[in-house]
């Protein structure tokens, strides 16, 4: 079987578009809905979400805002209900695309006894470099048809992501990395025997967080100076953008950005996106 987990929390607004992206290939779907309060306004948006969809609510919680480290540990308690199922791991505003179908890349990891898969960040962004307003009915990857790596050259916040694995293993912090035998795979141990080797397959993670809300969102988080919230990285992103007049500069040659749709071949820089994220180091 392949399931599905996401935590979703504080903003909804590609939560419905990403349940859709994913729901025709795998099994189940596990939804756990990440509370600031028991008067959270986003428990009611999910399950207006979810019923539409017909898919159940898993798990509620609540816990402090913007705990990053405490939705690692959600994704991990989730997956070990099924240690010897595969996992598709995403965020609400993460669509991964793969270079074949995602059957087909299992079906490797079990003949080759692969346990991870792994990938990188590319960000979506809106017509020059602006953020749009995204509804239910939104074609989000014609309002977003931009494509690059903002994120990461401006914040240096790491780029890689553990995207597909078996649920016995578990991942670090922000799903960056799998442990294997007790260690993260971080630096030299990224290339492990029970990863599939990225010369076959690195996984595209496209990140639609760019929308209309993310200035105020990126403000709320800068905000709450705690480690797990890795306020810094939010603090510079944020200024990035209120420093551009409250847009991303498509023009810069860091970001990489180009036209792209909504194939994995689409994305001409590709690989030197990959080569960031294999070589980053803190």
């Amino acid at each position: 079987m392949i399931n599905l987990v996401t935590v979703c929390g504080h903003n909804t607004t590609m939560l419905r578009h990403m349940l859709k992206h994913y729901r025709d290939f795998v099994d189940e779907i596990y939804v756990v809905v990440y509370l600031s309060s028991d008067k959270d306004r986003v428990l009611s948006e999910v399950k207006e979400i979810t019923r539409d969809l017909n898919i159940d609510i898993h798990k509620q919680t609540i816990e402090e805002p913007f705990n990053w480290e405490r939705v690692t540990e959600l994704y991990n308690e989730t997956k070990l209900l099924k240690p010897d199922d595969w996992w598709i791991v995403a965020d609400d505003d993460e669509f991964h695309l793969y270079p074949k179908p995602i059957s087909e890349l299992i079906e490797d990891c079990e003949g080759n006894g692969y346990k991870f898969i792994t990938g990188a960040f590319l960000d979506r962004i809106g017509e020059g470099g602006k953020f749009p307003l995204i509804n239910d009915d939104s074609d989000i990857w014609k309002e977003f048809p931009l494509v690059g790596s903002f994120r990461y050259p401006v914040s240096n916040a790491c780029p890689n992501k553990t995207i597909v694995m078996k649920g016995d293993i578990q991942v670090t912090n922000g799903q960056h990395y799998a442990m294997v035998n007790g260690k993260d795979t971080y630096g030299d141990r990224w290339m492990n025997d029970l990863r599939y080797p990225t010369d076959d397959c690195f996984i595209q993670v496209h990140h639609f967080k760019w929308d209309v809300s993310v200035i105020s969102r990126l403000k709320d988080v800068s905000r709450k100076k705690e480690s797990y919230t890795f306020h810094e990285e939010y603090k510079k992103m944020f200024d990035y953008i209120l420093d551009n007049f409250g847009t991303i500069d498509i023009t810069d040659k860091r970001f990489m950005i180009e036209r792209c749709g909504k194939n994995f071949y689409d994305y001409t820089k590709w690989d030197s996106v990959k080569m960031e994220a294999l070589e980053y180091r803190v």
